[in-house]
């Protein structure tokens, strides 16, 4: 009797539980839709992309019914405390310091930074396929960083405003290099073809977007593939910090998601790898 009272209570703290992730049923989320392939405006002029098909996935299976709605990334965070929407999913990565102003998810995708050039700068040659941790630095990342701050000097770098390429940019290269400041890829990238920067830093897989273009032929990878440091462990859904019920619902969402290969295969679809948790980023095979 008492092992029946005991289940019995179980099922009902189970089906409370479920109920109380259960009373929302509709979220809007925010992307900015100025950094494909994670997140762009389509023809139809709606957001699309893969933080886009990765919300849809994880609000089916949260059972709720949700909006996606475009916001310029400076003030995303800011419009996330006041509560304009309910989440943020465009390709943030996970951050000691954005996390003093909001919460994540587990991560739904990891990635990587990489500098472009313009071809006809005619830098010295570097390994576009190495790899460049900043967790911590050691001899070795130290001479690396040395030869790369040697061929920028003097030159005039763009990155995107409040991201964490901006502060790493700045970190690594503000005392040899001018930094200018975009509230776009998109207008980096005009500067970068009209020669009025020499480079950026900013996602590899924006960069890819642009660099298999048009106009991307004038440019070219520079330097390791840069990671970790001020980018955290990954990409997350940013949330207010006071939502528990919504973290772990879209914790949950995350996990199944990871678990069943569905992450694997619309990072494969977005980007030609697999950029799902807990797997090694490996650039495609041209």
């Amino acid at each position: 009797m008492k092992r029946i009272i005991a289940l019995s209570l179980c099922v009902l703290v189970i089906c409370a539980n479920n109920a109380v992730a259960m009373d929302r049923k509709t979220l809007t989320i925010a992307s900015e839709g100025a950094s494909p392939p994670w997140n762009a405006i389509a023809a139809d002029g709606q957001l699309a992309g893969f933080d886009v098909d990765v919300g849809r996935d994880l609000c089916r299976r949260m059972n709720v019914e949700c909006t996606f709605v475009p916001q310029d990334w400076d003030g995303i965070i800011p419009a996330l405390t006041v509560g304009k929407f309910d989440a943020i999913m465009s390709g943030m990565a996970i951050t000691e310091k954005r996390k003093k102003s909001i919460a994540f998810s587990t991560p739904y995708a990891g990635g990587f930074n990489q500098l472009v050039i313009r071809k006809d700068l005619n830098l010295p040659t570097t390994d576009t396929s190495a790899k460049l941790d900043l967790t911590s630095i050691d001899a070795e990342k130290r001479a690396l960083i040395d030869q790369l701050q040697a061929a920028l000097t003097g030159k005039t770098l763009g990155v995107l405003r409040s991201s964490n390429s901006e502060a790493v940019l700045n970190e690594l290269f503000g005392k040899v290099a001018t930094i200018r400041s975009y509230d776009s890829q998109d207008n980096m990238h005009l500067d970068l073809v009209a020669e009025r920067i020499d480079g950026g830093l900013a996602d590899y897989f924006t960069w890819k977007t642009f660099l298999d273009s048009n106009d991307g032929g004038i440019a070219m990878l520079y330097g390791p593939e840069l990671s970790g440091g001020l980018w955290g462990p990954g990409v997350g859904v940013g949330l207010r910090q006071d939502d528990h019920e919504l973290i772990a619902a879209f914790d949950s969402a995350i996990e199944a998601a990871t678990r069943d290969g569905t992450l694997k295969r619309l990072s494969e679809r977005w980007f030609d790898i697999d950029v799902s948790p807990h797997v090694s980023n490996q650039k495609p095979v041209p």
